[in-house]
């Protein structure tokens, strides 16, 4: 079976990230990044901010992408590509498959104080880094997170 392409989109305004609480498998529960699988002809880009407008309300402008992720369930993988997404607008609320929707300090999501989807801390310290001009575990511009692979 071929993987699914989705896509994720990471926010970082004043500090924060908006996260949502996952509702569906596999990562009910858990906080993550607005995402999900693209649309045919859609680009990772354009999927990043339709999610992140279904799941959240917001509204941003798709930067450059940050990492992939290869999510490995009992039923289809998953390839996710995260996009640093700017200038985002609008007022926070759950949408689409979000339980919730609410802005994280990125402080409180890298040291671990969220029940999180993997890889969030990661990403989130990589959008800060990449906004304040560095970029951590890599070539600039993204290189593949590691590890890229999980099991559920």
């Amino acid at each position: 079976m071929p993987d699914i392409a989705a896509a994720l989109a990471v926010v970082v305004l004043e500090g924060r990230v908006p996260l949502v609480r996952r509702r569906n498998r596999p990562d009910a529960g858990r906080w993550g990044f607005p995402g999900g699988k693209l649309e045919p002809g859609e680009t990772a880009e354009e999927a990043a901010i339709r999610e992140l407008r279904e799941e959240t309300a917001l509204h941003a402008r798709a930067g450059c992408r940050i990492g992939t992720l290869r999510v490995v369930t009992p039923g289809p993988s998953y390839v996710l590509t995260a996009i640093l997404c700017r200038d985002a607008t609008g007022t926070i609320r759950a949408g689409d498959d979000a339980e919730e929707a609410a802005w994280f300090p990125v402080a409180d999501v890298i040291a671990g104080r969220l029940i999180a989807s993997r890889d969030v801390d990661r990403l989130a310290l990589r959008a800060a880094a990449r906004l304040a001009g560095e970029a951590p575990w890599g070539r600039p511009g993204g290189a593949t997170l590691r590890p890229a692979k999980r099991s559920l």
